[in-house]
This record gives C-alpha cells, structure tokens and sequence, in this order.
C-alpha cells in the first residue's frame, strides 16, 4: 500500500472513532438531557437533568438590556425554589449576548445579565457563596445567523449545575 493511501485510511479510521461520543467535546447545552450522562434522570427532582427540563436553566433577554422579563424572574423563581431544596449544588451563571456589539461590550453586558439573575437567587434566600457569575458575551452563540430569531436566542444567561464537592 501506498504511503498516501495509508494515511488517508489513517485518517478516516480516526475520524470515525471521534464520532463515537457525541459528548466528547465538551459542549453540555443539549447532548445527554433526560439521560444517565451524570445528571440524572428527568425523572429525578433532585437531578440536574430534571432542572435543566422543568424549572429551566436559561432566561432571555431584551436587546442591549439585562434586566429580568416576567417570563425571566418566574424561571430564576423557580431556580431559587429549586437550589434552596436542593442544597447539594452550586450554580455558575452564565451571561451571554448576541453577536451585534463589540466584545467588550457584550462581555459588560453578558455580566450584567449574569448579575441580575445572582440577585434574584440570592435575594430569595440562596447563598451567594454557592453562585459564581461568569460572562462569555457574544464569544458562545447556540445560534448562529444573522438574524433577530438567532439573536434572540443568543441573549441569555444559563444556570449550570454542579454538585458541591466542597462540602
């Protein structure tokens, strides 16, 4: 065999072994819900699995805004309800923005989105020792067009779950 033909063959053989875990890249938006991923299972109150699904782990945002919708503090309410009975987990929040803006400004208002949704937590009763705030910006897009129904999902701020090691 030739030397070319055994590196493509090399290759190929590679990139169908990178296929085998869809969840191998690190991205824990969607692969795994409702499944044994580390979770949980949806059926679970108890499990990250089952908050990402029935209490919800995103609110959206306004253009260029970062205050809280209606729809927005009856899902950080419930997030509240949820952390304060499940008081194993920690919480990181993300804030994130639309691809319109420069970096830096959607970094400030990724953490201004972020900020607010803490407040709220911690205004009802979460410690805010068991939330970290964290800004990607525009830098983490889960749609990418350019267009409002794209930016509309972008503008966000996640709750990610974890549980406290710590203690």
């Amino acid at each position: 065999m030739k030397l070319w033909t055994k590196a493509v063959l090399t290759v190929a053989a590679l990139s169908l072994a990178a296929c085998t875990d869809p969840g191998g890249f690190g991205n824990d938006d969607d692969f795994g819900a409702g499944t044994d991923s580390g979770q949980g299972s949806n059926a679970d109150p108890s499990s990250i699995a089952y908050f990402q699904e029935a209490v919800g782990d995103r609110v959206l945002f306004v253009v260029d805004q970062s205050t809280l919708s209606e729809q927005g503090r009856l899902v950080v309410l419930a997030q509240a309800n949820w952390l304060m009975q499940n008081t194993d987990y920690v919480a990181v929040i993300e804030g994130h923005a639309d691809e319109q803006g420069t970096r830096e400004y959607n970094l400030a208002l990724g953490a201004r989105r972020s900020s607010a949704v803490k407040e709220l937590l911690v205004s009802q009763g979460v410690a805010s020792n068991r939330i970290r705030t964290l800004s990607y910006g525009k830098e983490r897009p889960i749609e990418i067009c350019s267009e409002e129904s794209c930016y509309a999902q972008n503008r966000r701020a996640v709750t990610v779950l974890t549980a406290n090691l710590s203690g």
